[in-house]
Order: C-alpha cells, then sequence, then structure tokens
C-alpha cells in the first residue's frame, strides 16, 4: 500500500511540476525546399499580383512561371508524388504544376456528375502540398470543358471555391482557375459566371490572382478585352494547340497584350487541337518566343502517358517518377529543352 501511495505523490508531483512548466512547445513548422536558382518561385517571389497587365512577384516584378499540367487529377493521381515534383522542380526548372478537375465526366473523373468529390479534393491537397514544398506556384482548376457553359454548375461553383479559398487563404503559391474552356456560350454569360464566383474566393482570400476562361475553349481574348472584368488580378486565359493555332491568334495575342490585357497561358499543347498527330514543334517554339517576349506565363498540357502525342511520357512507362531521356515521348523531350533554354536566361 505504501509502495503505490509513493506512485501516486510521484506522479501528482510530475504533473504539478510540467503544469509550472506551461504548455508543451508546439511542433516544429515543417521544412520546404528553397531554391535559389533565379526562376521565379513562393520562397523568393512570394504571393503573386497583376500589375499593368503582367503577372508580378509580391514585391512588383514581372515573373515568368513555366509549368506543366496533369490530363486529369484522377487519371493522374500515381504522378502525385514528392519524388516527381522534386524532379520537375529541381532539375527541369519547372515553377508551376497545374491541377485539372474535370467538372463533367463519367464516374469518379467528373467532379459534378457524381463524381468522389472527397477523392478530389484530397488530390487537390496533395498536389498543392507537393508544389508548396518543392517551392512551385500551382494551379486549382475547375476544368470545365464537355459542359460548356460554365453556369451549368455554378452553386457547385461557389461551394467548391469557397472551401479551396478558406481552406488555401494563407499558401503564397495558390492560383485559382475558375472555368477552363468554355464553349457555346459568348462572353457576357461567362462574365456573369465570374462575377458570381470571384467575390466569393476573394471574400476568403482577398489578394488571391484568379485565372478566368472566355469562349471559343479559351482563344475569345477579343471580347474579354471590350468588356474586361472590374477586378484586381486578374489573368485572361489563352489556350492554343501549335499544330492548330497558328499566325493570327499569335498576332491577336501579342496585340492585346501590348495593349495592357492580363494573359495567362493555363494550357497549351504542341499537336493538334485534339491532343493528337502532327506535332508542329517549328509552331510552338514560334509561340514560346512570343509568350516570353511578352512575359506571358506557360503552362504544357500534358505531362501523362496518356496515349495522345501531347502528352510528354512515353505510352508504357511503368514508373511515376525517376524519368530518363528515354521515357520521355518527341513533345516531353522537346519540354526539357524548352524548360532549359528559357530558363537558363
Amino acid at each position: 500500500m505504501k509502495k503505490i501511495l509513493s506512485l501516486l505523490l510521484a506522479a501528482l508531483l510530475l504533473l504539478s511540476l510540467l503544469a509550472a512548466c506551461g504548455e508543451a512547445p508546439e511542433d516544429p513548422p515543417p521544412s520546404y525546399r528553397v531554391y535559389d536558382d533565379g526562376r521565379a518561385r513562393p520562397s523568393s517571389c512570394g504571393r503573386l499580383q497583376v500589375l499593368n497587365g503582367k503577372l508580378c512577384s509580391e514585391s512588383g516584378e514581372p515573373v515568368m512561371l513555366r509549368g506543366v499540367s496533369v490530363n486529369g487529377l484522377i487519371t493522374s493521381e500515381s504522378l502525385l508524388n514528392e519524388q516527381l515534383f522534386e524532379e520537375l522542380s529541381r532539375d527541369a526548372g519547372v515553377n508551376l504544376f497545374r491541377l485539372p478537375m474535370y467538372t463533367y465526366g463519367v464516374g469518379s473523373v467528373g467532379y459534378c456528375t457524381k463524381g468522389d468529390k472527397e477523392r478530389h479534393k484530397q488530390d487537390i491537397a496533395l498536389g498543392v502540398d507537393l508544389a508548396r514544398d518543392q517551392d512551385m506556384y500551382v494551379i486549382i482548376d475547375w476544368h470545365i470543358l464537355s459542359d460548356g457553359d460554365p453556369n451549368t454548375y455554378l452553386d457547385e461553383a461557389l461551394l467548391f471555391f469557397g472551401e479551396m479559398a478558406e481552406t488555401y487563404a494563407d499558401y503564397n503559391n495558390v492560383l485559382y482557375e475558375i472555368c477552363n474552356e468554355p464553349n457555346g456560350v459568348d462572353w457576357p454569360a461567362v462574365k456573369r459566371y465570374a462575377e458570381q464566383v470571384i467575390p466569393v474566393i476573394r471574400e476568403k482570400d482577398p489578394d488571391s490572382v484568379i485565372i478566368v476562361g472566355n469562349p471559343d475553349w479559351s482563344k475569345d481574348l477579343a471580347s474579354v478585352a471590350a468588356d474586361p472584368l472590374p477586378y484586381d488580378n486578374v489573368l485572361y486565359t489563352l489556350h492554343f494547340y501549335a499544330a492548330t493555332h497558328g499566325q493570327d491568334l499569335r498576332d491577336l495575342t501579342e496585340r492585346l497584350s501590348r495593349q495592357g490585357l492580363p494573359i495567362f497561358v493555363s494550357e497549351f499543347g504542341v499537336t493538334a487541337s485534339n491532343g493528337g498527330f502532327p506535332r508542329d514543334l517549328d509552331s510552338a517554339d514560334t509561340w514560346i518566343e512570343l509568350l516570353e517576349r511578352e512575359k506571358i506565363s506557360y503552362c504544357m498540357w500534358a505531362f501523362s502517358k496518356a496515349p495522345e502525342a501531347c502528352s510528354a511520357l512515353k505510352r508504357g512507362v511503368l514508373k511515376n517518377n525517376g524519368f530518363a531521356q528515354e521515357d520521355y515521348s518527341e513533345t516531353g523531350l522537346w519540354l526539357l529543352d524548352t524548360l532549359a533554354r528559357h530558363n537558363s536566361r
């Protein structure tokens, strides 16, 4: 009995000593990789903003984001891994990763069509954190495509972006893309959608950069320039595929950029617009030279193993990181070469 009482007294004494010392210290914050390589990084450029028609660092200097997009969250889950993000950021110089979440589709692919919403959001959370860990910016993409009109799932969009903005308000590496490729609708319809979604984001994340698509699969910049949105820190999407969209669209892009329209190429390919052959690498090079000259950031479709000419990886590659030269398609080799050339400038 005396032994038990002694143990109880010792326990009480220990508890009193712990209380006197105050609460236990919190776990230390996670450490993030910092790349001091001269490229636009969250560690050096901070939260981005739009000034005078250009994407700029927190201090107001124009920046270039050069990145990749997977071809869908659910279909590319295996590529959301730490090793791959490190390779892309450290070795290839990628400073932007796009996470396209299809709103419409079959089964789990379509977030708004009975898809697994929690699974989609878990993939987004993983992708955002992997990008932050590797000093990259990241785009959360509401991937309108087959549904055409972004107003079709407006209520879901409001809920989704409200949740995303609340979750990532303190992150300095997140950009929101609120409608990928509107089609079959005019700019006034897309603008009405944007005027409802943007305030929901800004309520939680007031300084965020928001990317807004436009009609004709995000090629109708002329309509946007004639009637832009009344918000700061907004970029307007341009999508092109080099074998389909040539000098006419380049001329329009250059003219509107020089007039001050803030443009962001959140998706482009080196192929035809359906993602298939032919590849037109000469046209792709001409496009990239224009984007570099005009300080328009870009993101290539797609870092994928899908059996399409636009995919950066060869079909049948089994691994999900540690890619060697022989694992890349002609598209992927062009991407690596392009990043190497322009990141060194």
